[in-house]
């Protein structure tokens, strides 16, 4: 039997003081949709909490054949070198921290790697790209991308031919869930655009280095709301990292 590869998946943190509540412990936290995809798609997940030594997370990754990370709150600007914007909801700093080194080591061990909402910005960010911080004032001209009264809010993307996207959606109507007010701005070097809203908003980004497999999409195919069609794009990424696997024993055979 073939060994199914282990993926990562880093999770959410929400810190003591924080929630409704404000008395609750601290805790660690993942939406199923992520690990249940994995699952589907024929790997392993390995949920990954937030920590703070360089070397326990190396260590996690020698393990690791891939890496999901996942969306959540957003990016703080400020240290990307950009003012805070008064809509921006910073995720908890503990877990800021710790993404911002996991991505680090991602992409110096060029590990396998997918980045869904504001886990795509953070791949594009890392590697020298950067962000709209709000798109009602950055993109005036764009449709609405969040629907705080509509958790299911969609809209149409157009796809880049001989692309994994292309590879996902063929080439039929396409429709998918949008719950962002980031966006990426400029794409990192290295890194291609593969679909787009039909405003021009960018929707999913891929590696153009041949030593890398990494993707990113900014809408959310774990998501109760996305279709079967996006859920293909974990049995893509699963794909991928399984060559990523077969090439690598075939360099050290």
């Amino acid at each position: 039997m073939a060994t199914k590869p282990l993926i990562g998946i880093n999770a959410d943190y929400r810190g003591s003081k924080e929630g409704p509540r404000k008395d609750g412990p601290a805790v660690s936290f993942l939406q199923a949709g992520y690990y249940n995809a994995i699952l589907k798609s024929g790997a392993v997940p390995v949920i990954v909490p937030p920590m703070e030594d360089e070397d326990d997370v190396a260590r996690v990754l020698e393990i690791l054949n891939g890496f999901v990370l996942v969306g959540g709150g957003d990016l703080d600007p400020r240290r990307d070198g950009f003012q805070l914007h008064t809509s921006v909801r910073p995720m908890d700093a503990r877990r800021e921290d710790f993404d911002r080194m996991l991505m680090g080591q991602i992409s110096e061990r060029r590990l396998p790697v997918l980045g869904i909402g504001v886990g795509m910005q953070l791949l594009n960010v890392s590697q020298g790209g950067n962000l709209y911080l709000h798109l009602p004032e950055d993109m005036p001209e764009a449709i609405p991308h969040k629907d705080p009264q509509d958790p299911e809010h969609r809209h149409g993307l157009n796809i880049v031919f001989g692309t994994l996207m292309e590879r996902v959606y063929g080439d039929g109507e396409i429709r998918v869930n949008s719950m962002h007010h980031m966006a990426i701005d400029e794409v990192a070097d290295g890194f291609m655009v593969t679909a787009r809203c039909p405003d021009g908003v960018i929707e999913a980004i891929e590696s153009t280095q041949d030593d890398w497999f990494a993707l990113g999409t900014q809408f959310h195919p774990e998501s109760e709301s996305a279709t079967a069609l996006d859920v293909r794009i974990f049995e893509e990424f699963v794909d991928g990292v399984k060559a990523a696997m077969k090439a690598r024993r075939m360099i050290t055979a």
